[in-house]
């Protein structure tokens, strides 16, 4: 069965792309949520009308997120947290606190596209991947320091 994309669904496809699915697929799940419709040929007429606005928004989309990756990879950001004598921290970072101290220096990056890349568990220096758009991705640097009591 062929279907539309209304929506980018993860590991089949962008909105507009025309995708062949299993047909329970595309009856139980895609069309009845909404996420596609069937291929007709007047389906296929108007998505090729919005696909060339999708082409567009795109290409802002990742233009935006390139001057977003050029501002954030000169940035360091300081989490002050619990820590033990020994420098061991009480629970862990996480994205959240991240994001949280990224909005502080004025960056609106949603913590779902933040990644750590290994357990914070000791005070140190840490690195974080932002995946602004599927194409780019930036490197953060942060610091995990002792919170003044």
């Amino acid at each position: 069965m062929q279907v539309i994309l209304k929506q980018d669904i993860e590991k089949l496809g962008l909105a507009g792309e025309v995708v062949t699915v299993k047909d329970g697929f595309g009856r139980n799940f895609l069309i009845p949520k909404g996420k596609a419709v069937l291929a007709t040929e007047g389906a296929r007429k108007a998505v090729d009308n919005q696909l060339k606005n999708v082409i567009e928004k795109r290409t802002a989309e990742l233009e935006e997120a390139k001057g977003t990756a050029e501002n954030l990879q000169g940035t360091n950001v300081t989490i002050a947290v619990k820590a033990g004598e020994e420098g061991k921290i009480f629970g862990t970072v996480t994205n959240a606190q991240i994001a949280d101290a990224l909005q502080e220096k004025g960056f609106d990056i949603d913590r779902r596209k933040i990644q750590i890349d290994s357990d914070v568990k000791q005070l140190g220096e840490y690195t974080a991947t932002v995946n602004l758009h599927e194409q780019v991705k930036s490197t953060l640097t942060f610091w995990v320091v002792k919170a003044q009591d």
